[in-house]
This record gives C-alpha cells, sequence and structure tokens, in this order.
C-alpha cells in the first residue's frame, strides 16, 4: 500500500483545513520516510520474496514499523508539528503518522514487531490482507475514493469556481496518478 495512505491524508484535510495539505500526505508516509535511512544504514531492508507480483516483499522494518517505534515516531511528529500549528493540529499530525502503521497491520504479512529490533523475540503482527491481490487492491480502492470524495467536496465548498477546477484537475490527476503508481509497485515489485 502506498497511495491509500494519502487518503487518509485528504479525509483528514477536509476536516482540518488549517492544516496544510503537504503536512498531512507527509504524515502519512512518515514511518517509510524514517526508514529510508534505516535501511540505507543496514537497520532495515526489503527483500524479494517468490517470483515477485503484489505485495511480495519481506520487508524487515523491525525499528520505523514496530509497534512502539511507530508510537515513538509519531509522537515526535506530532510534538514537532504541534510547535508550528498549535497543540491541536500536533495531536492530529500523530495521529494521522501512526495511521500508517494501522493500515500497514492490515496489508503486511506477519514481519511488524511489537517492539524496536523485536527485543524479546514476541510474535510478529501482520493480518497479510497483501496474500489477496483483489483484497488489497479493494482496500487502497476505498480509502482513494473515500479521500478523494471527502477532499474534493471540501475544495468545492471553499474555493471560486474558477480555483476550484483547476485544483480539482491538479489534485485529481495526482491521486489518480499516485494510485496507479501504487498499483505498479505492488504488482511488479
Amino acid at each position: 500500500m502506498f497511495a491509500g495512505h494519502f487518503g487518509v491524508a485528504t479525509v483528514v484535510k477536509s476536516k482540518y483545513p488549517e492544516l496544510p495539505l503537504w503536512s498531512l500526505l507527509v504524515s502519512t508516509q512518515l514511518l517509510d520516510l524514517v526508514f529510508i535511512p534505516f535501511s540505507l544504514g543496514g537497520l532495515e531492508s526489503i527483500e524479494p520474496i517468490g517470483e515477485g507480483g503484489y505485495g511480495s516483499m519481506a520487508i524487515n522494518a523491525f525499528y520505523t514499523h514496530s509497534l512502539v517505534g511507530a508510537l515513538i515516531i509519531s509522537l515526535l511528529a506530532g510534538i514537532i508539528s504541534g510547535q508550528f500549528w498549535g497543540k491541536n493540529s500536533g495531536v492530529i499530525i500523530g495521529l494521522v503518522s501512526f495511521s500508517h502503521w494501522i493500515l500497514d497491520l492490515i496489508v503486511h504479512r506477519p514481519d511488524l514487531p511489537i517492539l524496536p529490533g523485536n527485543i524479546g523475540d514476541l510474535p510478529l503482527l501482520g493480518f497479510g490482507l497483501w496474500n489477496s491481490f483483489i483484497g488489497s487492491f479493494l482496500l487502497e480502492f476505498l480509502l482513494i475514493a473515500v479521500g478523494c470524495f471527502f477532499y474534493f467536496r471540501y475544495l468545492l465548498k471553499k474555493k471560486s469556481s474558477k480555483e476550484k477546477r483547476g485544483k480539482i484537475i491538479i489534485v485529481g490527476s495526482t491521486i489518480t496518478l499516485l494510485f496507479f503508481l501504487s498499483l505498479v509497485w505492488d504488482a511488479f515489485l
């Protein structure tokens, strides 16, 4: 799942318009963004498994995608953003950041540890929706569709007609592109 996370950001933007859309989009992907330096440092990795296809990756993100690690990253995101946009907005950013872990829990195979570094070798979490192309496709499509609905409705209430058309075309095209790129990513990697 990639673009589905953005659906959360657009729903939240429609309900909390004071937050910049970019901050919500970044928040939904924050765990994956923090994963990058951990991966480059050799602490975490992604490895293909099987013959490829939808969700055919072993993700070893034992720090950034552990339950406690995700809570810490989300808490830090909330504290930092609260300094810029106020305490309530900080709470929203923190929750949006943590939504990434919740969605990953639904789609990942059991590869999400509870504690960072899988300390204690506790059972790994994940419901494995990635094992069903149709199921994971439908979830991602639903998240994007709901996000588009709420965000476009928000835009229509807010802007003049000329501004509406331009924003709707840009945002709609971007979301559609991200959705299809996500499908290609998941199908071939």
